[in-house]
């Protein structure tokens, strides 16, 4: 008689028996659907067979697929987007009070009052911001997006970014570059000095050369290239800073200024590496943005955090709408002299970019980042590869060489993360609990399945409704 080759599905006790015994056996490993809850079961049979959800979805993702980012503009925030007043901060990921933000944030806070001159000190500007003369919102609900912290004020300056395919706009403030910077919550002498310098002498140089540009600068196209040179457009963007510094010297260098003036400007973008993801996080919000709204649709067009909560909106539900679970932590690599003890939970806007398909989906063409998020070339593969997943199209503009010029898996849905238990994977920094320390890492996270749980339950009670 041939010998018996054993399946084991789930527990692994029978599997290591069997083992024990000499016997040829698999295993596998299972779970039931949805974790066997029957609420998400229904709302994932009603979902998955509506027809007009199908047709939502190939709506949206038709949409973010044709979006088209250009930088377009600059200036202060007050003055560029729509309803911003003296007296509003924006902030990174859903909504949370002052009292309940962590310590980066509150200490970005503070940054930004003192930058504004609304307070002497940051005991005078702790007590302005629980005093309620402050409004707080997230970035989100202005259609723009921040880093870790992501605070926006009213006199700093943003970059305005135009979807051309469909006339929405984006924006977010200039890259600080790295050490003591107000969007980990620095907000000592050196940084009020940046900022300033920022808006006194980088924003009308930048200004001015992006206005001479008849049709802005195209962002997708650059960032299409950087992708094929080995950034991934989240955590390295080395080779789209340097394709952004060579468009735009020639037009810096026409620009009305003094010569040691343009130097300076010149010599911030060159030193800064990551000065482009400060257009990348806008440029994707353009293009997730235009796909809001669309009724039925079950595409996730924000995930964002707060350093508190992890949230995340989706198309078919309201603008303000979103789906909250406590943050992770980041799992990877720290700096010397730090431990996980001294880590912040999962924090900022930019989480924007893999929402858009790149980001963690596009690791794959960019190797060299897993020697500072931890891991090696096939993890980084396999993160692409598991993806497609979890997405609806594959966006054939955002090439990988490395998996055979493959585009980035794209369009995030609810409804297929629910049901094959994958989570987007995020590459992201790991920033310091404490106010002002600033970055001590960088690594890996997945939002919790919690936010997904929720959205599935609620499209499937909204849309059953309707």
């Amino acid at each position: 008689m041939s010998q018996l080759h054993f399946l084991n599905v789930g527990t692994s006790i029978f599997y290591e028996d069997l083992k024990l015994q000499n016997q040829k056996v698999s295993q596998v490993n299972w779970s039931p659907l949805a974790g066997g809850d029957p609420s998400l079961i229904e709302a994932l049979d009603f979902l998955s067979q509506d027809e007009r959800v199908k047709t939502a979805n190939e709506k949206a993702i038709s949409i973010v697929l044709a979006g088209h980012p250009y930088l377009v503009d600059m200036g202060l925030a007050k003055d560029m987007i729509e309803g911003f007043h003296e007296n509003l901060i924006l902030y990174a990921g859903p909504p949370i009070r002052w009292d309940q933000m962590c310590g980066p944030m509150q200490g970005a806070v503070i940054g930004a009052l003192l930058f504004e001159k609304k307070a002497k000190n940051a005991q005078e500007a702790k007590a302005l911001a629980a005093s309620g003369q402050i409004e707080f919102a997230p970035a989100h609900h202005y259609n723009a997006v921040g880093p870790m912290a992501g605070v926006i004020s009213a006199s700093m300056p943003v970059s305005v970014v135009l979807n051309k395919t469909f006339g929405n706009k984006a924006y977010c403030t200039v890259n600080e570059g790295l050490g003591k910077v107000l969007r980990f919550g620095a907000y000592d002498e050196t940084v009020i000095t940046r900022l300033n310098w920022i808006k006194e002498e980088l924003l009308p140089v930048m200004k001015a050369t992006v206005l001479s540009y008849e049709e802005g600068i195209d962002l997708k196209s650059l960032i299409a290239q950087a992708l094929q040179m080995g950034d991934e457009c989240h955590n390295r963007n080395k080779a789209a800073t340097s394709l952004f510094f060579r468009e735009v010297v020639p037009a810096i260098l026409k620009t009305p200024f003094e010569k040691d003036h343009l130097e300076r400007v010149i010599r911030f973008i060159q030193n800064n590496d990551h000065y482009f993801l400060n257009l990348s996080m806008p440029a994707a919000k353009s293009i997730m943005e235009a796909a809001h709204g669309i009724p039925y649709s079950t595409l996730v067009t924000t995930m964002a955090r707060n350093g508190v909560d992890f949230g995340l909106r989706v198309s078919g539900m309201g603008k303000q709408t979103w789906f909250v679970a406590p943050a992770n932590f980041v799992e990877g690599l720290l700096f010397a002299g730090f431990s996980d003890q001294d880590a912040n939970p999962d924090l900022g806007d930019s989480t924007i970019t893999e929402t858009c398909g790149i980001g963690g989906f596009a690791m794959g063409a960019s190797p060299a980042i897993t020697q500072f998020v931890g891991g090696n070339v096939e993890d980084a593969m396999a993160y692409t590869n598991s993806m497609f997943k979890i997405t609806m199209k594959e966006n054939s503009s955002f090439a990988l060489p490395a998996l055979n010029f493959v585009g980035t898996p794209t369009g995030i849905d609810v409804i297929k993360v629910v049901k094959r238990g994958i989570l987007p994977i995020i590459n992201t920094g790991i920033a310091h609990k404490e106010a002002g320390i600033g970055q001590i890492g960088a690594g890996v996270v997945t939002p919790p399945m919690a936010c997904f749980h929720l959205a599935l339950k609620a499209c499937h009670t909204q849309y059953k409704e309707n």
